[in-house]
């Protein structure tokens, strides 16, 4: 990264920080119904290389897109910026607005997450620069407000209407465990993650985007739900006023925030027992694919493959519409794509991981 930095801007970087993705195990569309997750940081990271600049100019590289390059001024950046390089100076203009001094960056962004998979590439980007650019103001930041800056550049610059469980994920995460995290009252406990280690990622190939309508659409789905039951959050609900209370579509959405809160509750209980979870996340892959229609056929065909290779359990990670499915107790990837090639779909690449620990600086 040092090397690709000096090459691209002339100059040596300050240094060089990591920030993973992460798939949860349980736990999808419960942070904005301050509900309860259950989110692992993956073996996969996005790294930068950084260097504060005085003149007000912001300059970006991403290997990924080297045909790419970002130039602006942060001032102008809202009207003029367009593509990946917005997460970047997203983070600054959140940062700035927090009242941190930042002028200007070089920053060179590699990763090796899949953008568009639903394992949280843009949190990783966004806690890599945010880590980086907090240091080298020698600004203060507690997780708590690298979190809000992170999620202030998705919500507030990007246009990405998220909930925090992304930038929580990457930036308070401990090896070796998942981060129980509780959106009601800011809670999170690190729980044993050994019982459903190692996991299989298993990328469907299709891409989805949280500033698409879909993802929009569903949040305000559950917000109208929520109000329909008289409760300011679908947290406050029960499964039972559900039921008696609403119908349709609406039902449907509730049905699942609540059922994945008591499942997030089940899979804490028996990791710390050392039992494992692969029904749960059956359990939840129905619920997404049924209740919440976040699901898309690529999907289905990837959990089924998982189910038919050995698997314990496998469902759809992330926000939906695409991305990637989580796998349990199948240690051979490749047994994945080969079910998966059997039963007429194109073979899903796919990559076993452990629980890695929080963003940081690596060099």
């Amino acid at each position: 990264m040092a090397d690709r930095f000096r090459r691209l801007a002339g100059r040596a970087p300050a240094g060089v920080w990591q920030a993973p993705g992460r798939v949860n195990l349980l736990g999808e569309h419960t942070d904005y119904n301050a509900g309860l997750a259950l989110p692992v940081a993956i073996e996969r990271s996005t790294s930068v290389a950084v260097a504060l600049r005085p003149d007000g100019r912001w300059r970006c590289w991403s290997t990924a897109r080297p045909q790419e390059p970002a130039d602006a001024r942060l001032d102008e950046a809202g009207a003029s910026l367009r593509g990946w390089a917005r997460y970047v100076v997203g983070v600054a203009w959140a940062l700035r607005r927090s009242g941190v001094e930042l002028a200007g960056a070089d920053v060179v962004v590699d990763s090796t997450v899949p953008a568009g998979a639903g394992l949280s590439s843009s949190a990783a980007l966004t806690a890599a620069v945010a880590v980086a650019l907090g240091e080298l103001a020698g600004a203060p930041l507690d997780r708590s407000a690298l979190v809000a800056a992170c999620h202030e550049a998705e919500a507030g610059f990007v246009g990405a209407p998220t909930g925090t469980l992304d930038q929580r994920a990457v930036l308070e995460a401990a090896p070796g465990t998942a981060l129980f995290l509780d959106f009601r009252d800011g809670a999170a406990e690190h729980v044993p993650a050994e019982a459903a280690l190692p996991l299989v990622v298993v990328d469907t190939g299709i891409r989805h985007d949280h500033r698409s309508g879909d993802y929009g659409r569903r949040r305000r789905e559950c917000e109208e739900a929520a109000a329909a039951l008289g409760c300011d959050v679908l947290r406050q609900a029960t499964l039972d006023a559900v039921a008696e209370r609403l119908t349709g579509t609406l039902a449907a959405r509730a049905r699942h925030v609540l059922g994945e809160n008591d499942r997030v509750g089940e899979a804490v209980r028996r990791l710390r027992a050392g039992a494992g979870i692969g029904d749960l996340l059956d359990h939840a892959h129905r619920s997404l694919r049924d209740d919440f229609e976040a699901s898309c056929p690529e999907a289905d065909a990837v959990v089924e493959a998982a189910r038919a290779a050995g698997a314990t359990g496998a469902r759809l990670t992330g926000g939906g519409f695409g991305g990637s499915v989580l796998v349990t107790g199948l240690p051979e990837e490749a047994a994945v794509a080969a079910a998966t090639r059997a039963l007429g779909h194109p073979p899903a690449a796919a990559f076993t991981t452990g629980a890695a620990g929080a963003a940081g600086r690596v060099a």
